[in-house]
């Protein structure tokens, strides 16, 4: 009887729409090299590793990988994992891509029900990837240019949160209905906490890229801003959003909202107190760059839980029951 349960429960899931386990795990592994690819490219710029292959595509002239006869030590191993983490990125874009419009395909065959959004959707990714690296070798070939550096940043925040995106959209049961669990309001407030996130992300690129963790050992300073001044300016816009969390998790409270969704707010606000310690503790102790890459670290998780609670706040297919 053991062996007749897990067959049962794909049978529903696809008669419902939902996207299989094995695709899901496929979409949850894609998230997981996104957010992998930010930390080992913040591990490039912070030990200054970012000319460690000083050429593009290859790392050393004549040569993919890296050579004995090249001078930038241990740095061109970093840079070299950072690429080749990049390469493993793109096998989980394809297999995204490629699984989600053959299942899609053969569940509208078997049961009329077509999910063409999460087709879409699992495009994305090869198309960032792709897009990534050209970005990357633009970056390189220009010796780290502070405007490729940072759009390097902000392009995989916008990879993580359509990969999570397409990570819930496969756990649900279909595109349709879509049922909002909120007032309109709450929706609207977390809307803004969205853009203010992303307002925070950006100012934290231009504290990084103005202070000494340039991206490489001869290039110490990439943006003409004031560190002070832009840290707290950085600072002043997280307690922005802190309030905003705040105001959101007492809206939901009052409102009787689900408890998923009162419980996404909770993880999200803590998570954030968590990393305003850390950027407060880096600050004060001179930017260690370990305290920076732990930093980016909570950034992509709080982005990950702020983009995770919004999208709680609706529900699209009909409500799972187990």
């Amino acid at each position: 009887m053991t062996n007749t349960i897990e067959p049962d429960m794909s049978a529903a899931d696809t008669a419902m729409g939902r996207v299989p386990t094995w695709l899901r795990v496929v979409f949850v592994a894609n998230l997981v090299a996104q957010t992998g690819i930010v930390l080992t490219g913040g591990l490039v710029r912070l030990t200054g590793s970012g000319l460690g292959c000083p050429t593009w595509p290859q790392c050393a002239p004549g040569s993919y990988v890296p050579t004995a006869e090249q001078e930038q030590e241990f740095h061109k191993y970093i840079e070299f994992g950072n690429r080749t983490l990049t390469f493993l990125l793109g096998i989980l874009a394809i297999a995204a891509l490629v699984g989600a419009f053959a299942w899609n395909r053969r569940n509208r065959k078997a049961n009329g029900i077509s999910r063409r959004p999460i087709v879409w959707l699992a495009a994305v990714p090869l198309i960032g990837t792709l897009a990534q690296a050209i970005l990357g070798g633009i970056t390189v070939l220009t010796g780290l240019n502070p405007v490729s550096v940072s759009t390097h940043f902000m392009v995989s925040a916008a990879l993580i949160a359509l990969s999570l995106l397409l990570v819930v959209r496969g756990n649900e049961t279909g595109d349709e209905p879509l049922t909002v669990l909120v007032h309109p309001a709450i929706r609207a407030l977390s809307r803004v906490m969205v853009a203010v996130g992303f307002v925070v992300l950006v100012l934290g690129t231009l504290v990084t890229g103005s202070g000494p963790h340039s991206g490489d050992a001869d290039v110490e300073h990439r943006l003409p801003f004031d560190v002070r001044t832009i840290s707290w300016l950085h600072a002043d816009t997280v307690l922005l959003f802190i309030g905003l969390m705040i105001g959101l998790l007492v809206a939901l409270k009052v409102s009787n909202a689900p408890a998923r969704t009162v419980k996404r707010a909770w993880i999200l606000i803590g998570i954030a107190l968590a990393q305003g310690l850390v950027g407060y503790a880096q600050y004060f102790t001179g930017v260690p760059w370990l305290l920076v890459l732990l930093h980016l670290a909570g950034a992509c998780a709080v982005w990950i839980a702020l983009i995770g609670a919004h999208l709680s706040l609706r529900r699209r297919g009909e409500e799972l029951t187990a």
